[in-house]
């Protein structure tokens, strides 16, 4: 068959096109059936895995002074932090993935609360890990929070956000080490932590309003065949910081190297020698696959549809900086709607805060059924996570956070038999 000089708008070039297609069959059909019956079966294997894992919700309540930097949370992360979920038996029989977690604050009326999601077996770690680095703290199992929440289009409205890096996972978000809270100087007066503005927004929320942040994790590794069922390997995040190096050095230099002559850091401004300093430091610590989902609900009534996302979102814009990486909105929700919309049983919008609303329940993103719902994972390192996700000290004032009442102290030891 010869195609040249064909035009598309002849009927002959797609009698053609279907000639091949007709004659190739014994090539392409056999792949489409194995992918596609692989496919089904890792769906429904991995559905009735995560299903047999169950789930627990342990709430912190945080003494009422925190002694630790963000560094304590840090520590946690590394202590969670698995990336092999089985031998490949486990992987391709049984639909094992890799754990993951779910790190959540939440304002319900009001109230600041702070929460980990995980599967049932790492409640003895995650509980053991918050005792020995906040000593004052108080962990609770408790029912989850958002099961009270049933969507009622008639009653009530649901607004969100899924999120993604401004820039490429190489750049690092500003840290509480660029806040230099890692010094812990209890004597300084100019103690500045950045997650205190999203407590204190959140804290400002009426009776019936509720706020919700989760980031989802899972512990990033390289992808492949044997590990992950994926044909086509995904490399870990060290490939790209090379290039991202590379690129600053090579590209983004403001005084070039002569003719015939490498370029050097010499040929860098201070800044973009910071930015490397900033992206090496991170490649050294382990990171998570992550997704933040943000979402805000309340009676029709009352609800402000500027408190989410421009009132969160605005909270969140002391993780950015120029030079280095930020936090953007990925999907806003429920989004553009489109007058076609009612022809079907239910519009795009009240499809989407349904959807939302299900995928924070059920914390599914890195699997099924919510498979990177309006988004893609993106890599965050453990002191990055610890930034956007750890328990405040003094520096946060506001009373909406839920504490331990008082700090307790230990019996005396000559009390009487």
């Amino acid at each position: 068959m010869n195609l040249e000089g064909i035009s598309v708008f002849q009927a002959s070039f797609y009698l053609d096109i279907l000639d091949v297609f007709i004659t190739t069959w014994p090539i392409w059909l056999p792949v489409v059936m194995v992918s596609g019956l692989m496919t089904t079966w890792l769906t429904y294997k991995r559905r009735q895995w995560l299903f047999t894992q169950g789930s627990i919700l342990l709430e912190i309540r945080i003494p009422r002074e925190v002694e630790r930097s963000p560094a304590a949370m840090e520590l946690l992360l590394y202590g969670i932090w698995e990336d092999v979920p089985g031998s490949i038996t486990d992987v391709f029989l049984k639909g094992r993935v890799r754990d993951q977690f779910s790190l959540e604050i939440a304002s319900i009326g009001g109230e600041v609360k702070f929460y980990i999601w995980a599967f049932p077996k790492w409640k003895n770690i995650i509980e053991s890990r918050i005792y020995a680095q906040y000593p004052g703290a108080e962990v609770y199992e408790v029912k989850d929070y958002s099961l009270n929440v049933h969507f009622d289009p008639e009653k009530m409205k649901i607004s969100g956000i899924t999120t993604g890096l401004v820039k490429a996972d190489a750049y690092p978000i500003r840290t509480y080490i660029d806040y230099e809270l890692d010094k812990n100087n209890k004597e300084s007066e100019e103690i500045i932590d950045p997650l205190v503005p999203l407590l204190d927004f959140m804290g400002t929320l009426r009776k019936n309003e509720q706020a919700w942040v989760q980031i989802l994790i899972q512990a990033h590794r390289k992808e492949g065949f044997s590990r992950d069922a994926k044909f086509i390997p995904k490399p870990d995040r060290m490939t790209g910081i090379k290039d991202e190096i590379k690129k600053i050095i090579n590209e983004d230099a403001f005084i070039k190297a002569k003719e015939g002559s490498p370029q050097s850091l010499q040929n860098l401004t201070s800044t973009q020698t910071q930015t490397i300093d900033a992206i090496q430091r991170n490649a050294g610590k382990h990171a998570y696959d992550t997704m933040m989902r943000v979402l805000y609900t309340a009676p029709i009534d009352e609800f402000d549809g500027m408190k989410c996302p421009a009132g969160i979102v605005g909270s969140m814009r002391q993780f950015g900086s120029v030079n280095l990486n930020g936090i953007k909105p990925l999907e806003f929700i429920p989004g553009i709607t489109f007058p076609w919309d009612n022809f079907f049983d239910e519009n795009t919008g009240k499809h989407r805060q349904r959807t939302h609303l299900d995928a924070y329940k059920r914390r599914s993103f890195f699997n099924v059924p919510y498979k990177h719902l309006m988004g893609k994972p993106f890599i965050l390192s453990v002191e990055e996570l610890a930034t956007l996700y750890h328990f405040p000290g003094r520096e946060a004032s506001t009373p909406a956070i839920v504490r331990v009442p008082s700090k307790k102290a230990e019996a005396p030891s000559n009390l009487p038999v």
